[in-house]
């Protein structure tokens, strides 16, 4: 896969600082681009590649992984790029991630995506997995989590981690790749997506943006959700897609994650809603019940092998045919 990105040498903390400026006078820019993705869509969509998220297959060998995703029917791999599991370590990602990806590649997948746990330009190895990344091809990597510290209270939390994103935005700038927080739900930043939006507004959707959770955002948004996109849309390139259910007793309700069209998530509502607001770009298939996740025990190698393949192309035919249905390609 190229990369039209022009790669430049490391950024110095006063590169930064230009960079920051230049940010700063692209504001209007980014402005833009929202407003043209605001409009409706009803010309062509472009085609999304589903991927497929690697982390129920940290067991597996790259080319086993690949194998399994090709024969269930997806377009590509988001492959996870942390510790303390991972299916590259941020630190050997110079030597591992083409690995990983070539055995994509070999298996006819692309890996558009990643997931990794950068939260600032100074976590460990963080600018060499972006660039790294970024001369590979991928185009996104999603971001790691973002707490909030009460005695800064949220507003407080907020201003204390919009440095971070700017240098982050700077550097993605630099080596021509996105970064995205995902809305996870729970008490992190982002669940509540009207503060992604603070956090963003002055910042290139081009460079850093959201990578859009429809189960998460129908946890936290309710029936509100489909306000909260609107507000967010022009910085999604990337997205995420799974299902749950509510498990109630009183006083209580949990969240179980089942195969996707066995839970509540309003699937073609969300796809036309994509369509509307023109938003496009990868789609990362998370796969978190059982057998993925939640089993009595590990399972081995052979049992991942022989229990995982089914409920894959269970849940990629079902997202096909909703890209399909919808106008995001097959």
């Amino acid at each position: 896969m190229k990369t039209d990105a022009v790669l430049v040498p490391s950024l110095s903390r006063r590169d930064f600082v230009s960079m920051l400026a230049l940010a700063g006078a692209a504001a209007p820019l980014g402005a833009a681009l929202g407003r043209a993705q605001s409009a409706p869509a009803a010309a062509a969509t472009a085609p999304s590649v589903l991927h497929v998220f690697s982390k129920p297959f940290h067991q597996l060998s790259h080319a086993q992984t690949a194998k399994l995703v090709a024969a269930a029917g997806a377009g590509g791999i988001d492959y996870t790029v942390r510790v303390p599991q991972g299916h590259v370590l941020p630190k050997n990602v110079s030597e591992d991630l083409p690995r990983a990806i070539d055995a994509a590649r070999a298996a006819g997948l692309k890996v558009e995506m990643i997931t990794t746990e950068i939260t600032s330009v100074r976590t460990p190895h963080a600018e060499n997995v972006i660039r790294t990344a970024a001369k590979l091809g991928v185009k996104y990597y999603r971001l790691g989590s973002f707490n909030y510290d009460l005695k800064l209270g949220v507003a407080g939390t907020l201003e204390k981690i919009k440095p971070d994103f700017a240098e982050l935005a700077a550097l993605n700038a630099s080596a021509g790749i996105h970064g995205a927080i995902q809305n996870h739900a729970g008490a992190r930043v982002g669940s509540a997506i009207w503060d992604l939006y603070d956090l963003l507004r002055d910042l290139d959707p081009r460079a850093i943006g959201v990578q859009y959770d429809i189960r998460h955002a129908v946890a936290e948004g309710g029936q509100s959700w489909p306000l909260a996109i609107r507000r967010i849309a022009p910085w999604i390139r990337c997205t995420d897609i799974k299902d749950f259910k509510w498990q109630q007793v009183p006083g209580k309700a949990t969240i179980e994650n089942v195969p996707l069209g066995e839970g509540i998530v309003p699937f073609d509502a969300y796809f036309q809603l994509l369509r509307e607001l023109a938003v496009t770009g990868p789609i990362s298939l998370h796969l978190e019940y059982a057998p993925f996740e939640r089993n009595p025990r590990p399972l081995t190698v052979d049992e991942q092998l022989a229990q995982l393949p089914e409920p894959t192309r269970k849940d990629v035919a079902a997202v096909r045919a909703l890209m399909v249905k919808h106008g995001f390609g097959a």
